[in-house]
């Protein structure tokens, strides 16, 4: 998500938002990044840039299966949006939001969060993906691990045929 100007194409006053996130439970971490912590996570606030100047506030939110996080976060920022003058915009929905949005916030963020785990198989999304717990998805075997467990057994079954068949036909 993101803080914006609300008008397109006027400066964005990145100060104005910055003063008021500093009133809320915010921490810099070691890289310069900050973390506003929020009660069921904490969501990384960086700036966004675009040809040296800073265009919005962006908010990035970890992904997994916690939704409480996603609706905490839309309504905090929406009223932060709101004392700052700014607009909270989801890229990903293509627009502006207010604290009544969580929902297709969230609609979108489990789809987002299926999609890192299934197809670009981001470790924290895996376990949502699939429903599992981490503790149930760390379980199980790596496909390279199950290939040649498999091909393994293959080879064993066939070495047994084989033996069986030279044995049957008096070859020992």
């Amino acid at each position: 998500m993101l803080l914006q100007t609300m008008t397109p194409g006027t400066p964005y006053e990145a100060a104005r938002v910055d003063g008021l996130l500093s009133e809320k439970r915010v921490s810099v971490r070691a890289d310069g990044n900050r973390l506003w912590h929020f009660q069921h996570g904490d969501v990384e606030v960086g700036v966004l840039r675009e040809g040296g100047q800073v265009v919005a506030t962006e908010l990035r939110i970890p992904l997994s299966e916690r939704t409480d996080l996603v609706r905490e976060v839309v309504a905090e920022a929406a009223l932060l949006a709101s004392g700052a003058g700014a607009r909270l915009v989801d890229p990903q929905l293509g627009r502006s939001l207010s604290a009544n949005d969580d929902g297709v916030v969230v609609d979108q963020y489990l789809r987002t969060v299926r999609y890192a785990g299934e197809v670009a198989g981001v470790p924290e999304a895996m376990s949502s993906s699939y429903g599992l717990s981490t503790s149930e998805g760390a379980r199980g075997f790596q496909p390279g691990v199950k290939f040649f467990l498999i091909a393994l057994g293959v080879f064993f079954f066939l070495y047994l045929l084989v033996d069986s068949l030279t044995t049957s036909l008096g070859g020992r």
